[in-house]
């Protein structure tokens, strides 16, 4: 079951304020009256206040930073392989793209748009209540072209390099078995990594990405269920820009790899 944290948080704040500011203003007063009429040092504050005026403003501060600065998300799967491995928890940047409200997902605030190559976290088109990342490889008005596994935009061969074998023993912990030819690939001003499995099909097709809608690839290009599958992203179910790896922890292994912490995703 697929929990919506963001919802949890604005019904606890919203409860939590409602709460405490009901109190001030109808019936500590008269709490204090009958203290000083008992000549009771203080009066006690219902249990329910006492925890509401005490958790109010750190959930208003988690709720601010979470919906409107920052937001932290786990990698889940190999789609994004070898940009994200499987354990890393990522840094998302909340205003790269607008200010939106927290729940509704609407823009409030315009500042930016995704730009060609950035790993954008998303809503599932499908399943709005998933969240993915990807690659956003085609921008509104584009076309964009796969075929014999490289991508071309507007008709433009996107530039790639050859950059020699992809194992699974190159990193630690919790990545999936992988044996793949790793290439670089220049995306706009994003020059990164990708994978492409020699076995695999292709998928070969032809996109023109509607207006106000995203093209996104997997940078595992053989191994992400992508636009490719189930086509392009709306504009509003835009989430953030990843920007950096805070931690990767495999729970079930137990196992860490501290050399990722820290690191930027391009």
């Amino acid at each position: 079951m697929n929990i919506d944290f963001a919802l949890v948080l604005v019904v606890l704040t919203s409860l939590t304020g409602i709460v405490w500011l009901v109190d001030s203003l109808f019936f500590r007063r008269s709490r204090m009256d009958r203290s000083v009429q008992q000549s009771v040092e203080r009066p006690r504050e219902p249990v329910i206040v006492e925890y509401s005026r005490s958790l109010f403003p750190v959930l208003l501060i988690v709720l601010v930073f979470r919906s409107f600065l920052f937001e932290p998300f786990k990698i889940p799967s190999g789609s994004m392989i070898p940009t994200l491995l499987v354990g890393d928890f990522i840094v998302v940047n909340k205003f790269s793209y607008g200010i939106r409200l927290p729940v509704l997902n609407k823009k409030i605030i315009s500042i930016g748009e995704p730009e060609r190559g950035d790993v954008v976290v998303f809503r599932y088109p499908i399943d709005p209540g998933v969240n993915f990342i990807k690659r956003a490889v085609g921008l509104p008005g584009d076309t964009v072209t796969y075929r014999d596994k490289q991508i071309y935009v507007n008709g433009e061969r996107v530039e790639t390099s050859d950059g020699g074998r992809f194992e699974s023993s190159d990193v630690k912990c919790s990545t999936p078995n992988v044996d793949a030819a790793l290439f670089y690939e220049q995306l706009g001003d994003i020059n990164h990594e990708v994978l492409l499995h020699g076995r695999s099909p292709g998928r070969n097709g032809q996109w023109v990405v509607p207006e106000g809608h995203y093209f996104m690839m997997g940078d595992n290009r053989d191994r992400s269920n992508d636009s490719r599958e189930w086509g392009f992203v709306p504009e509003e179910n835009l989430l953030g820009r990843a920007v950096g790896i805070w931690l990767n922890f495999d729970f079930e292994k137990g196992c860490a790899d501290l050399s990722r912490v820290g690191n930027g995703i391009h």
